[in-house]
């Protein structure tokens, strides 16, 4: 049996095990997709361990996507350009890095959203790492403009200087503007479902396509908002599945089986809620 595991602290919230191993079930695969709670203060001999442990590979979630990158032997082009890796392919004890979120995001935003960035403006709300990993996949996929919002402006302004976008203070007159928004933060997520990365005054506009990166509930304030003002209005549930889907070929050089493992995380999900 070959082992795949997840690292990250804490990893309570994750429904990648169950997803994974949904996949593995149905092509009839001998592997096994294992949690593993990693302290930050702990990632170098976390990492030292499982390339020890020749293990196929793993995922790397919050907060070790950034501070991963140095412990590993080789980094795609594309997780260099966006700064995070979330998926770590063993090579016979050679560690490579890869970000699948970006192209997961992408994929999701086509087949969920029916929507093409290329040529359009985009609004991020939240300047983190996901809000950093959309950026930069946007606009490797054609996106016309991108501008950033945070709560923290300078941390919007950092962001757009390294991607070569905009930050924003003024909201309304920027959504009235864009095509696409889409809440990079936490804002919204369980337990916190009542909460949205929107002022209360802020207005959107019928043409506007509204995508969360929160799953968790699959229905958030924000999107409830985007329904009631007429404009499209998409769960983060697609990008989770989309980007574990490339990391299970990453992992075992198959293509995923994606509604499987997209019915395997929206039950995990219904029994965390």
């Amino acid at each position: 049996m070959k082992i795949v595991a997840i690292i990250g602290y804490p990893l309570g919230h994750s429904i990648s095990p169950a997803m994974h191993n949904a996949a593995f079930r149905h092509l009839n695969l001998d592997y096994e997709y294992v949690p593993l709670e990693v302290h930050p203060d702990d990632l170098k001999e976390a990492v030292d361990g499982l390339r020890a442990l020749h293990i196929a590979g793993f995922n790397v979630t919050i907060p070790h996507k950034e501070t991963i990158v140095p412990h590993l032997d080789e980094v795609t082009k594309l997780a260099r350009d966006i700064g995070a890796v979330n998926t770590v392919q063993n090579q016979e004890g050679n560690l490579i890095g890869y970000n699948t979120d970006g192209p997961g995001f992408i994929e999701s935003l086509a087949e969920d959203a029916g929507f093409n960035p290329e040529g359009k403006n985009c609004l991020i709300l939240g300047a983190g790492g996901a809000g950093r990993a959309l950026a930069v996949s946007l606009l490797q996929n054609g996106a016309k403009s991108i501008l950033i919002y945070d709560i923290a402006y300078g941390k919007a302004e950092s962001l757009a200087e390294s991607v070569g976008g905009k930050a924003v203070k003024d909201l309304q007159k920027e959504i009235d503007f864009v095509n696409l928004l889409i809440n990079a933060s936490p804002v919204g997520m369980h337990p916190k479902t009542d909460a949205s990365p929107l002022p209360e005054n802020i207005k959107l506009h019928k043409k506007l396509c509204v995508y969360d990166l929160v799953y968790n509930p699959y229905e958030t304030k924000l999107l409830r908002t985007a329904k009631e003002s007429g404009a499209k209005a998409v769960s983060g549930l697609g990008m989770l599945v989309r980007q574990g889907a490339l990391a299970f070929t990453v992992f075992t050089g198959k293509p995923a089986p994606i509604e499987i493992m997209r019915q395997a995380a929206r039950e995990a999900l219904s029994a965390k809620t």
